[in-house]
């Protein structure tokens, strides 16, 4: 992919290789435009990677803004359609409290009419209409819950994706439609012809060189503004970022076969109570918890949870269920910054619009940014339509029912909670490539990291086709093990780095430096925990 980059010229280059980037990168290359994407990190290493993992349309907004409900629901069935095997359908429960409770009794017909809305806005297009639950099928659902403050409760449905996964697919397709794609491949400055600029300077493996094209697209998500600034000379500060907070906790503590929609107390906000990792008896091994939605003013790289932040989200579990949570069962955390447009008087981010926005600089750099997960195809067409225009070509967009890879020949029929279900739906029908490999190698079939599901295989897998290039790559990102584990997949490191150090010859010193830096990656997230921890005990 280097090779090209060099000695190709583009019709688009995109920079970024988030969920935007990469969507943008499809759609030029199926339209087929001369396409390349760079990505300074690795692929979903920024926001891409760290969201709520739903591809939904966002009940919250339909008061203000069902124009972008409708949007998103529209786009949720195309996902669906083109990637079956990443994108299941996922029920979500409203529970009605009363007494004490933030959400009464006399508010249950508003939630009912809201509900209507949303399946008459798009929700339908699912297969499901919500429906009214009394107070036992409820608490079948959570048996956590409080079961005197518990009325009734809505349950509708949505869908969940993992959202790394979902980024990387979208980049393979691309490279399968001759998109050249990089990552570890980053921007330094732009080249220019006159006032306009074609092309960027990138550095990898040490060494700087020049990539041609006619276009360039700005899709850097909350990095944006740092590329229009190497662009137009001065920082635009066109973005706010609003960071978001997910914690993972074992499933025995909630016991939710459904995402549950929990209100924050004393907050106008509601946090997703989501089961992860289904067992074969239906039950599951563990939910996580968020997401957080507050101004962030620190640095973009590598945003870390606080113990502000972690007290928030158990405050909001434990107003919810009778278990009490605490920050000893945190078994994972992950922190991601939204790149929310400015353009709301309110001082809350969760005011801020959801929409995206495509804008044209003088020198012809296109930027989109903004928008969320479910909207990436849309976001990404309509930046592919402004380079067609700029290159005044006629092509018109092929993604809105273009099968992602794996897609072909992939049936959900295996048993949940087995191997066959596990890889079908992170691979669809690319699942039997990782089978080959654990047939010629029996060794592979065993476990990546112990008690989850990742085989090493997989690991293997990445490294040789999905651009893996380290240890966190691989466990955090390839698999989401550090997310749902931190202190199990700290423990497997070792053993993961030898594994990897085989593929990528890695010497000695490269896969213990490896090994230090997920270490210090992981040490960096305990700190909040262990803050949230000792200021329990010493208020208790």
């Amino acid at each position: 992919m280097l090779r090209r980059l060099e000695d190709e010229t583009f019709d688009v280059l995109v920079i970024g290789g988030g969920i935007t980037g990469v969507g943008a990168a499809l759609d030029a290359a199926s339209r087929g435009l001369r396409t390349a994407l760079v990505e300074r990190d690795d692929l979903a290493a920024g926001t891409s990677s760290k969201s709520s993992k739903l591809v939904h349309g966002g009940l919250r907004y339909l008061k203000d803004d069902p124009r972008l409900v409708y949007q998103a629901l529209r786009e949720r069935k195309r996902l669906r359609s083109n990637a079956p095997h990443l994108v299941k359908v996922l029920p979500f429960m409203l529970p009605v409290l009363t007494k004490d409770g933030v959400v009464s009794r006399k508010i249950a017909r508003a939630l009912g009419s809201a509900l209507w809305m949303y399946d008459l806005t798009g929700g339908w297009r699912i297969g499901k209409f919500h429906k009214r639950l009394r107070k036992r099928a409820a608490l079948a659902h959570m048996p956590t819950m409080p079961h005197e403050r518990l009325a009734s409760a809505y349950l509708y449905y949505d869908a969940t994706a993992d959202d790394a996964r979902l980024v990387v697919t979208i980049a393979r397709t691309a490279a399968a439609h001759g998109a050249a794609i990089a990552n570890r491949c980053a921007v330094v400055d732009f080249t220019r012809e006159g006032s306009a600029v074609k092309g960027a300077v990138v550095e990898a493996d040490g060494r700087r060189f020049n990539v041609r094209a006619s276009v360039v697209v700005n899709a850097a998500g909350v990095w944006a503004d740092d590329v229009r600034e190497m662009d137009e000379k001065t920082h635009p500060d066109s973005i706010r970022p609003a960071k978001g907070v997910h914690i993972t906790v074992p499933w025995d503590k909630v016991r939710n076969d459904v995402a549950v929609v929990i209100p924050v107390p004393k907050d106008r906000r509601s946090l997703f109570v989501v089961p992860w990792i289904e067992r074969p008896d239906g039950t599951f091994e563990h939910t996580y918890i968020g997401t957080t939605d507050t101004d962030y003013d620190g640095p973009l790289i590598d945003p870390q949870c606080t113990k502000d932040d972690i007290d928030y989200v158990l405050q909001a579990l434990n107003a919810s269920v009778t278990t009490e949570v605490t920050a000893a069962d945190i078994s994972g955390v992950w922190t991601g910054l939204r790149p929310l447009v400015k353009a709301a008087s309110s001082g809350r981010t969760a005011d801020l619009s959801r929409h995206h926005k495509v804008r044209v600089s003088a020198s012809g750099v296109i930027t989109v940014t903004g928008g969320k997960l479910t909207t990436y195809r849309e976001m990404a067409e309509d930046a592919i339509d402004e380079v067609v225009n700029r290159l005044d070509m006629r092509a018109r967009c092929r993604t809105r029912n273009l099968p992602l890879l794996g897609a072909h020949d992939y049936r959900d029929l295996a048993q949940p909670g087995t191997r066959a279900a596990h890889l079908g739906q992170r691979y669809g029908g690319l699942a039997e490539e990782i089978e080959a490999l654990i047939f010629g190698d029996p060794s592979l079939a065993e476990a990546l990291v112990p008690g989850l599901p990742y085989t090493r295989a997989e690991a293997i897998y990445a490294a040789r086709h999905e651009m893996a290039c380290s240890l966190d790559d691989v466990l955090t990102r390839r698999t989401r093990a550090r997310l749902i584990d931190r202190a199990a997949s700290l423990l497997a490191a070792p053993a993961v780095a030898a594994l990897l150090a085989r593929e990528l010859e890695w010497d000695a010193d490269e896969t213990q430096q490896q090994i230090e830096y997920f270490a210090s990656q992981c040490a960096a997230e305990e700190t909040a925990a262990h803050s949230a921890l000792a200021e329990a005990s010493r208020v208790s």
